[in-house]
């Protein structure tokens, strides 16, 4: 704007020619011209230029994009990810990472997907502190979308993560979910970090002070680690293990995984997670198995004997032969009146009765839901018994 102004003034009150002003200004004649019809600079045309190498994947790459905004907004695709499903689906489009990124760059600003984060490096002693979250996502299991609870465990030191999915955040899901991740790990971190989640919080007090319920104080006293609670409504303290969710989710979980079985969809995650140990996060000297490596030698050591997962509760067998847990009945097959130990597990509810146990069940997280296919063979042979039984007691009445 100020070369336009300047040249005007020259043509004008200078008393220069067109082509004097260009040689003292080192110009092209064709700007000066242009300025001389008007103050304000023409917008400059960006020439369109041919992209040979994209070309043949755009299509691919904006029907993912598309299709994203109507996914969930955590499960939506990321550049990397883009890229490296189409190296995997389309081997024969040779495009480079940073191509496909400007490309997503461009494409999500138009499609409003874009959003800024900031991250802050941090650093942490060997096997001091890890940070525990649940997260959600969704899965086709048996050809039905269910949403998963996955619990996670990050290790700050070294970045190794444990993930476990669950159809329902219960108290024994997180307990048992800690066990299986100090396996994982091979030994017990000295702090766990944790957000205001109610398998573990009664009630927030002031500042950092909690009212922890009874089973995780037990639990922890087993393992013998301890517990620290964030600020409620700032995630960020807990940052490592967020974004630990996230990224699995987008690199392991995109496009929704369909599975047979929960059983199934665990094994898929262990393996995302040994996938996950080769990687190298930020700048950091070596990859996160060599960092766990490194870091088992500074855990405690795993208690002989895992804790009792089991939350237990004492119900009678009803008129209709079920008894009730929580919010749902269960069938057993024992008489009306009897009283039962009932133990209540992640996924599934055990009845015990003299000792024995009499029926398995699929634990149900519906409300007032009446279950009676009990899993467990020994129920029917207990059933069976207790039929005899009381046969034997009525011949016994009708002797009398």
């Amino acid at each position: 704007m100020e070369l336009f102004e300047q040249i005007r003034r020259e043509y004008e009150h200078g008393g220069g020619t067109i082509r004097g002003i260009a040689k003292k200004l080192g110009i092209h004649r064709r700007m000066v011209r242009e300025a001389v019809l008007s103050a304000v600079p023409s917008e400059r045309k960006t020439p369109v230029r041919e992209r040979p190498k994209l070309q043949p994947a755009m299509a691919f790459v904006d029907a993912l994009l598309e299709a994203d905004r109507k996914a969930q907004r955590k499960q939506r695709h990321t550049a990397h990810r883009i890229w490296c499903r189409i190296r995997a689906e389309m081997p024969e489009v040779e495009v480079a990472e940073s191509t496909i990124r400007r490309h997503v760059r461009e494409r999500k600003m138009k499609l409003g997907l874009t959003r800024r984060e900031t991250f802050i490096p941090q650093s942490y002693s060997w096997g001091a502190e890890a940070q525990v979250d649940w997260y959600e996502a969704y899965a086709e299991i048996c050809g039905e979308r269910q949403k998963a609870y996955l619990f996670c465990m990050r290790s700050m030191a070294s970045g190794g993560a444990f993930h476990r999915a669950f159809p329902h955040a219960s108290q024994q899901a997180f307990l048992e979910a800690h066990e299986l991740a100090f396996a994982y790990f091979g030994g017990v971190f000295t702090t766990l970090r944790y957000d205001n989640l109610k398998s573990a919080v009664k009630k927030i007090l002031r500042g950092y002070q909690r009212e922890e319920t009874t089973r995780f104080i037990a639990f922890r006293s087993h393992w013998g680690f301890a517990s620290e609670f964030c600020t409620p409504g700032e995630g960020h303290e807990k940052g490592g293990v967020e974004g630990e969710g996230g990224y699995f989710r987008r690199n392991h979980l995109v496009p929704v995984p369909q599975v047979a079985s929960w059983e199934e969809l665990n094994v898929l995650l262990q393996e995302a997670s040994k996938q996950d140990e080769q990687r190298m996060i930020g700048e950091r000297a070596q990859t996160v198995g060599a960092g766990m490596h490194t870091e088992r030698e500074h855990l405690r050591t795993l208690a002989e004997e895992g804790f009792d997962l089991a939350a237990v509760h004492f119900p009678h067998v009803n008129a209709s032969g079920c008894i009730r847990v929580l919010t749902n009945f269960y069938s057993v097959p024992l008489p009306v009146g009897v009283e039962v130990q009932v133990k209540v597990y992640s996924t599934y509810v055990e009845i015990w009765h003299q000792g024995q146990c009499v029926a398995r069940h699929e634990r149900c997280f519906d409300r007032q839901r009446k279950a009676e296919d009990a899993e467990d063979t020994d129920a029917d042979e207990y059933a069976v018994g207790q039929c005899l039984e009381r046969c034997e007691w009525s011949d016994r009445a009708s002797d009398h």
